[in-house]
């Protein structure tokens, strides 16, 4: 079958198969997307090794896993609450453009693209070794150009899986995370229970004051936890995938919540098992011995299973569960790229050749396929120029994150400015979670963005910069330049032409029983109320002259000029559309 000539917007909506996904759908995709497995063995190890003063984070590191949650929450929140008014694949593009403009969205749009081409590399490079690791060739898994041409082979499956439609990719979750989340338990409860009753020469016994902030300097608290952060990123996949939910303003929101919650739960217990049976020395299965840091898994898998028949099997489990983790991410990490690529094309903010939609999988065509080759280009290049450079792609990446969450929860504040005030819930749900979680994201960027310009940081430098700040910022300066070429070539979306007036809720007369936004926001969440408003229609045919409607989730206010009858017009101070 082939892909389909007709535009997305063309369609209804922008053709993606509604319905396809329901709440238990989502917070799978959600789940997998973060790669739990993947993350903790590719990132615990790097959290705890972070300095801290004259030493390092140590057993501090289920500290941070709880600390990285909390804004984790937060932007989970502002994603639930800005899903409800405008459940579009764009996210954090669309909803910042309609807050801050369409420049600031177009960055938004970016962030969560070179975000996640960056984490790809990554996540190829372990699926490949694992691959080989898994069958035993271990000479292979060494080896830089097999284990590439592994990941390269990885990619392509997953970006043709990603293709073929939505509710293939879900399927395929089901099975990959049901096996990843019980041998992750499994590995907690045997470390646990070892550390505690087995005579384990690292064991250290848990405590609480694992959970204190003593101790911890300000560097070494901001820098572990953006790594941290990289470990819960990917739940925003739930919400990427909105048009194709069974409801798409409420699904999505609730499933990105409860994924947080559900992530802190499993990386809570795992860390805490996994340093209490290890330790944090610097040799041996020790955390604090660098050579394990890409991999803690591996380098303690051994010594927590034993080497008889279980221990074989579960050793076995756990090898398959980090590889089918990244292959997993791999392809959940496509999946929210496409279609934010998607929304920017139906809006014209990137060539409209990115909008098309294939006529029978109901999938991103162009996005899709693009994604997956420009992930394998960069992955290709990155190896060529230095493996070292791979190790600081998960640095990079947290900055990213940091930059286009943050955002997202700065942009929930702005977009219910109006209204949020009328009600404690909205109070709390649609400003002050969002706001802290915001300023929380971007403090951390622009302080690790300092420290990672140092030279001595990381892995890499060039020109006496850091190549974490290099990678991270350094994409961020691209696509400012590319937004200019693309606001030089085709300007009709950067005047705010092409994103048009929310088509959500109803929009309400103004009058005696409805005078204001309060009690406009009181009908739209209480319909049993006994007050009927007048609706207006989104054209404002219906709207009497001289009359107000307002529109109930946002504030904002039309009505008519006196000399252009018909016409709709926003009052000063209300959204713009960028």
């Amino acid at each position: 079958m082939t892909q389909t000539d007709t535009p997305a917007a063309e369609s209804v909506g922008k053709g993606l198969k509604p319905g396809a996904i329901g709440l238990i759908g989502s917070i799978v995709v959600g789940i997998a997307s973060t790669a739990p497995a993947y993350s903790l063995a590719a990132s615990l190890g790097y959290v705890v090794i972070t300095q801290n003063g004259s030493g390092i984070i140590g057993v501090k590191a289920p500290l941070i896993m709880v600390l990285a949650f909390v804004p984790m929450y937060f932007i989970a929140v502002a994603y639930a609450e800005l899903n409800r008014a405008e459940p579009d694949c764009g996210t954090t593009f669309t909803w910042a453009a309609r807050a801050f403009g369409t420049r600031v969205g177009w960055m938004g749009g970016w962030g969560i693209i070179v975000a996640d081409i960056i984490v790809m590399a990554n996540l190829a490079q372990i699926a490949g070794s694992y691959t080989f690791t898994f069958f035993g060739l271990d000479s292979l898994a060494a080896s830089t150009l097999w284990s590439t041409v592994a990941g390269v082979v990885w990619i392509a499956v997953m970006t043709y899986i990603c293709y073929r439609g939505i509710e293939v990719s879900v399927r395929l979750q089901y099975a990959l995370l049901g096996m990843e989340v019980l041998v992750l338990i499994v590995f907690a409860v045997v470390a646990l229970a070892k550390a505690t009753w087995g005579d384990v020469p690292t064991a250290i016994t848990p405590s609480l004051s694992w959970f204190s902030l003593s101790g911890i300097t300000g560097t070494g608290l901001v820098t572990a936890s953006l790594i941290a952060v990289f470990i819960y990123w990917g739940w925003d996949t739930a919400v990427a995938t909105n048009e194709e939910a069974d409801d798409p303003a409420t699904t999505p929101g609730r499933a990105a919540v409860l994924s947080t919650v559900l992530l802190l739960l499993t990386y809570a217990l795992v860390s805490v098992a996994t340093i209490a049976y290890a330790g944090v020395g610097t040799t041996g299965i020790g955390l604090g011995n660098e050579a394990n840091a890409d991999d803690v898994f591996a380098a303690m898998g051994s010594a927590v299973f034993g080497s008889g028949a279980f221990g074989w099997v579960m050793i076995h489990l756990l090898s398959i569960s980090i590889l089918t983790s990244a292959s997993a991410s791999t392809q959940t990490t496509i999946l929210p790229t496409a279609r934010t690529a998607l929304s920017m094309a139906a809006f014209k903010a990137i060539p409209e050749r990115f909008d098309r939609i294939h006529p029978r999988y109901l999938t991103p065509t162009d996005s899709t396929v693009w994604m997956g080759v420009v992930s394998i280009a960069f992955y290709v290049g990155l190896t060529l120029l230095s493996a070292n450079i791979l190790a600081d792609t998960i640095a990079a990446v947290g900055l990213m994150i940091a930059f286009y969450y943050g955002l997202t929860g700065y942009a929930c504040v702005w977009f219910y400015r109006r209204t949020f005030w009328y009600r404690p819930r909205d109070l709390v749900m649609q400003g002050l979670l969002p706001f802290l979680g915001g300023t929380m994201l971007l403090g951390a960027f622009v302080w690790a963005s300092k420290t990672y310009a140092d030279p001595n940081y990381g892995y890499t430098s060039i020109a006496n910069v850091g190549g974490v700040f290099l990678l991270g910022v350094g994409s961020l300066v691209i696509g400012v330049v590319l937004m200019v070429i693309r606001q030089a070539v085709s300007p009709a979306y950067f005047r705010g032409e092409t994103l048009p007036r929310r088509d959500s809720t109803e929009l309400v007369l103004l009058t005696p029983d409805v005078p204001d936004v309060a009690d406009a926001t009181a009908v739209r969440t209480l319909p049993d109320s006994g007050v009927m408003p007048t609706v207006i229609a989104p054209d404002l045919s219906n709207l009497p002259p001289g009359q107000v409607a307002v529109d109930p989730l946002t504030g904002e206010t039309f009505e008519h000029r006196p000399d252009t009858e018909g016409t709709e017009e926003e009052s000063p101070g209300g959204l713009g559309e960028g």
